[in-house]
């Protein structure tokens, strides 16, 4: 009996009914996933689109599905992959080319972005949503060259403008925030800058860019030997690392040429020490708080080297990089009352004091307002042109040679306006000697007390010839001075 071939029916095929039930399964596991997405958990839609995957591989919706899920996360790079995939699947899947191009944008991939806008464009002419984002994606390309150009130019507060900008379109974007950092870290928004390397390095710790932002805040912030550590390990993540390892190299020798100029000033070699500043300040001129501090110093040594002037220069410098650094007000203010200077130096006592109110800067605020009174009144030792430490001989020794010199008949012959000028000359003289000769008034002059009150010096009666002739001895009536001088000492005889 011949063989009989029987027509096995195509639902009968196991292989294909297989595939029928995991095509059913699939679509009732996207359903799920739609359910869950529409009520905005989207860990769960992600892992029932995972399940529609893993059930039919080849269906390109599902990746478009969890692709839009895996936005929805903030996962862009995973979304990327899948809206990638969908459109391998399906070139003519508009939502696909849709996603890959919203997940560029959002990573910062302008070009890439406009080239998957256009497609779907391409496929749907009118489509408003890409028209939109395309436009974005130009705005995008715009401002990162904008940024560009500021870096270069070094205006950092239009680059942050710019990437603050650039963010709003692409808020995944490592490179723009990391590029945001770097500048906020240039224009000493050091915690801002910390605050964005931190957070891409949570993400991943082994972004060289942001390790590189975090140890330039702590060089900036003169934390030097930890910002080496986060420089060298930049440097293993990515050994062609320029930043990092010009970075590191600046601080390494900032470090050593500081402690250098430290060490020549604790052995007392100022010019030295002076010198090793000067040449720090040259490493790295966006250093503000180390310069700072490197200018301070070199004021130090200019102070103890009697260049008060250009010590007072370089505390100013140090001020204008930070205006909070107490030490370099208190050497200013020393270096002013050094060169009696008075007034400046109250207003940076007056600043130390407000800030730190200890007893030590409240005796240093009141010995310079002393100081600026005492400047405001004559000064009887500048009159006599002696120290303010001269004995009582040099002080005799003084009135004589000034006395002499100012008496108005030694210039009875002179014009009008000398003889007033040395008359002038003569009583301030006499009043010099009057307080300076006087224990108890020279003492309250040295105070900065008021002579004219508590029964001290009353300058209205005053009578400098009446200082003159008790000092010189004379017996009443005048005097006349010899016309012939003797290496410029006057003779004078009482009539």
């Amino acid at each position: 009996m011949a063989a009989v071939d029987i027509d096995v029916p195509v639902e009968t095929d196991p292989q294909i009914h297989n595939m029928v039930d995991l095509e059913r399964q699939a679509e009732g596991f996207k359903e799920q996933g739609n359910a869950f997405y529409s009520n905005k958990d989207y860990s769960e839609a992600f892992n029932f689109y995972t399940k529609a995957i893993d059930a039919c591989p080849k269906n390109a919706s599902y990746y478009g599905n969890r692709a839009a899920t895996l936005m929805m996360l903030f996962r862009f790079r995973e979304a990327l992959e899948d809206s990638q995939q969908a459109v391998r699947l399906d070139d003519c899947f508009m939502k696909g080319h849709l996603r890959e191009g919203k997940c560029h944008l959002s990573l910062g991939n302008a070009m890439a972005a406009s080239r998957s806008f256009q497609k779907v464009l391409e496929l749907e002419p009118n489509n408003r949503d890409a028209q939109h984002e395309h436009k974005n994606a130009s705005t995008l390309t715009d401002l990162e060259r904008m940024a560009e150009l500021s870096f270069e130019k070094r205006d950092f507060r239009k680059v942050v403008y710019c990437m603050d900008r650039a963010l709003a379109l692409a808020s995944a974007c490592h490179r723009f925030k990391i590029l945001k950092a770097e500048c906020l870290a240039l224009l000493g928004r050091y915690p801002e800058a910390q605050s964005v390397a931190s957070d891409i390095l949570r993400m991943d710790a082994t972004n060289a860019d942001a390790l590189y932002v975090r140890g330039l805040c702590l060089y900036y912030e003169d934390c030097i030997d930890k910002a080496v550590q986060f420089f060298i390990q930049a440097l293993r993540m990515a050994p062609d690392h320029e930043k990092a390892r010009l970075a590191c190299r600046n601080a390494k020798a900032l470090k050593a040429k500081k402690e250098e100029g430290n060490q020549a000033f604790k052995s007392y070699n100022y010019d030295a020490a002076y010198q090793l500043y000067t040449e720090a300040l040259a490493i790295d001129p966006n250093n503000i708080k180390t310069n700072a501090k490197l200018y301070c110093n070199r004021a130090t040594a200019g102070a103890k080297l009697k260049k008060l002037n250009q010590a007072i220069e370089d505390c100013t410098s140090a001020i204008k990089l930070d205006d909070t650094y107490i030490k370099a007000y208190l050497r200013r203010a020393q270096c002013y009352m050094d060169t009696e200077q008075y007034e400046e130096a109250v207003r940076d006592y007056e600043k130390v004091y407000q800030t730190e109110k200890t007893s030590e800067h409240k005796h240093l605020l009141k010995s310079a307002q002393l100081e600026l009174k005492k400047s405001k009144r004559k000064d009887y030792y500048k009159v006599l042109g002696v120290g303010k430490n001269a004995t009582d001989d040099e002080i005799k020794k003084a009135y004589r040679k000034r006395a002499l010199m100012h008496h108005p008949d030694r210039h009875s012959s002179a014009t009008a306006e000398i003889q007033k000028e040395e008359e002038k000359k003569f009583k301030e003289v006499g009043e010099a000697f009057t307080v300076l000769s006087d224990p108890k008034k020279k003492t309250r002059y040295d105070n900065g007390h008021d002579l004219d009150n508590d029964g001290g010096f009353d300058g209205r009666d005053f009578d400098a010839n009446n200082i003159f002739r008790a000092f010189f001895g004379g017996q009443g009536g005048g005097f006349t001075f010899d016309s012939s001088p003797d290496n410029g000492n006057f003779f004078f005889q009482f009539g």
